[in-house]
């Protein structure tokens, strides 16, 4: 009656624990969250604080189950403590353990992004107070800046023209090319006897056959158009 009790017990406090477990799992992934947004905020919301809030009191509860599970099955030790209760009591042991570095991790990386974003807020403030208590250098300053672009879009101007200059020169250099290439065929065809002529037959027969095709086409239309 005891084992069963004791059996009871132990299944009841192992589902418990790993109820707390997809808890845990599910503020973890809301809780990362707060570090990639674009723009961190200097302090931590509301939101950011209760979910640590929470997330450290699953991680105390879970704590409290698994010691529990461990001071029942010290008790059945002397009774029916199987192999797998204690593998079980192990791997929960294990998952509480790496959840608790894992909030340890997470909080030094929203730290360390919540510091970087301020230093850079900072920054900014003192730029911008510079510029303000500095008029003259914050003009030169712009005049720099506009400097700089007017430079960046000469040089894409003088990009964008050595490219057409270079695509000029290869389309005139493919000119030369066929053109080197017509009078070669047309040499070849003047030394080799009647090939002119038959390059003249060739062609007049094409435009024969264009002439008939064209005539059987249009005398179509015209019986489409009288049937219609």
């Amino acid at each position: 009656m005891a084992a069963a009790t004791g059996n009871q017990g132990w299944a009841q406090l192992r589902q418990q624990a790993r109820t707390l477990e997809s808890q845990t799992e599910t503020l973890f992934h809301t809780y990362s969250q707060y570090a990639t947004v674009s723009n961190i905020p200097p302090k931590p919301t509301r939101e950011e604080q209760e979910t640590e809030t929470k997330l450290a009191e699953i991680l105390e509860k879970r704590d409290n189950v698994v010691h529990q599970l461990g001071r029942l099955l010290d008790s059945e030790a002397s009774l029916t403590s199987s192999a797998l209760k204690q593998n079980n009591l192990s791997l929960l042991r294990e998952k509480l353990a790496e959840h608790r570095r894992d909030l340890a991790r997470l909080r030094s990386n929203l730290s360390d992004a919540r510091n970087r974003a301020n230093l850079l807020h900072n920054v900014h403030d003192d730029i911008n107070t510079y510029r303000a208590q500095n008029p003259e250098a914050a003009e030169a300053e712009y005049m720099l800046e506009e400097r700089n672009r007017i430079d960046n879009s000469h040089n894409m101007v003088d990009s964008v023209l050595s490219q057409a200059y270079a695509t000029n020169e290869s389309f005139a250099l493919q000119r030369e090319t066929l053109a080197s290439i017509n009078r070669r065929i047309t040499l070849a065809a003047s030394q080799v006897p009647g090939l002119n002529t038959l390059i003249g037959k060739i062609s007049a027969r094409k435009r024969r056959d264009g002439l008939i095709m064209g005539g059987f086409i249009a005398f179509c239309f015209i019986v489409f158009f009288f049937f219609m």
